[in-house]
């Protein structure tokens, strides 16, 4: 139960930060940060692909921000 809910939270996390994601770069980073968290739900439940994929939205968010400029 309680790593269902851990889940459902990241994936929530994602879908918001994503769609705020025009509105300020730091939107993005929070992004990055929910899609690390979604790979670590994954692995929880032993889902390696999606632990795999979430990872690589992950450093592809992450150098977004950093290439936004928001870092400074």
């Amino acid at each position: 139960m309680v790593i269902e809910a851990f889940g459902c939270l990241s994936v929530s996390a994602m879908v918001l930060f994503y769609a705020l994601e025009s509105r300020a770069p730091w939107y993005i980073l929070a992004f990055a940060a929910s899609c690390l968290s979604s790979a670590a739900y994954a692995v929880l439940i032993e889902s390696w692909p999606f632990a795999f994929v979430e990872s690589i939205w992950a450093a592809v968010a992450f150098d977004r921000w950093r290439r936004s400029g928001a870092n400074c």
